[in-house]
């Protein structure tokens, strides 16, 4: 499909993978002249209905740490199909926090055994794994980033910002979290300032269009008529709104004192108590590493 990116006819609106099979009642939409319409929901997910078995599956490959200033070279950009993050789980329930989740584990003092996004390909792919951007979202930043890759580069760069920048402002407000005030990288605050400063440049980068056909509202909000910072656009457009309305008795944090990784979530269970990222990997580990404890400790000495 040829990649557009002029202002080109609103779609009728697609959702993206974490709100299939959901109602369309809390979702806030953000569109773009590229020819996507993609939804940020306040809607908690689990690992979405329509995902091969095989996504079920942690990608525990290297052994890399995350850098929010880091910018990738021209030739990290080579290869659009070499992902290293395919396998691993998408649990937050919202795509800033699927964001904060590209780090594992998420430790008190910051180290990360791996980044799942270390290269404009990977943060592409990523993108639309989680359904933020279509196929000729795609197209298009992908033919941008390639003609341009000190723009990848930078679109990268941003996108670090806004994921550690939303981590240190909710990690502390976690149930569950292993964060020392005095531990975290970078002050609230500050982080709150990035986040402020990169929402006013997608802001910028934004419009107001009458909304057609609607059954809520009169006007559409388009985030992203940049191909260049669509992606960080739309993350920290998503990051603000959830910053601003999340619900902080369902914010949770994978505990990693019991052995979890500290990815954050939300918790929309019934009963509010979910506990684990993913019952069938951090639950499970923890579940036999505290069997393994508990006979070793009732076995019998050999005399």
């Amino acid at each position: 499909m040829e990649a557009s990116t002029t202002t080109a006819a609103y779609p009728v609106t697609r959702r993206p993978i974490w709100e299939r099979d959901r109602p369309r009642s809390s979702a806030i939409t953000v569109s773009s002249p590229i020819g996507s319409t993609s939804m940020v929901t306040k809607e908690n997910v689990e690992t979405p209905r329509n995902t091969s078995a095989a996504v079920a599956r942690r990608d525990e490959r290297g052994m890399r740490s995350p850098d929010p200033g880091k910018r990738c070279d021209a030739g990290s950009f080579s290869s659009m199909t070499d992902s290293s993050h395919a396998e691993f789980r998408i649990v937050g329930g919202h795509p800033a926090l699927d964001l904060v989740n590209t780090v594992t584990p998420r430790l008190r003092d910051g180290a990360a055994e791996h980044d799942y996004l270390t290269s404009p390909a990977e943060l592409l792919d990523w993108s639309r794994r989680i359904g933020l951007i279509d196929l000729r979202d795609h197209s298009a930043i992908e033919g941008t980033w390639r003609s341009a890759p000190e723009l990848a580069a930078k679109a990268l760069g941003a996108t670090l910002e806004i994921r550690e920048a939303t981590y240190d402002v909710l990690a502390p407000r976690a149930a569950g979290a292993v964060v020392a005030i005095d531990g975290v990288k970078r002050s609230q605050g500050s982080a709150f300032e990035r986040l402020m400063l990169r929402w006013s440049a997608a802001a910028a980068r934004s419009m107001l269009i009458p909304g057609a056909d609607r059954e809520r509202g009169v006007a559409e909000l388009v985030v992203g008529t940049s191909p260049a910072q669509l992606i960080p656009d739309r993350l920290v457009v998503a990051a603000v709104e959830l910053v601003r309305t999340v619900e902080l008795r369902q914010l949770r944090a994978c505990p990693v004192d019991d052995g979890g990784c500290g990815w954050l979530f939300l918790d929309r269970s019934r009963n509010g108590s979910r506990r684990w990222c993913a019952m069938e990997d951090c639950g499970t580990r923890a579940k036999i590493r505290k069997l393994g404890e508990r006979r070793r400790a009732t076995a019998v000495p050999q005399s």
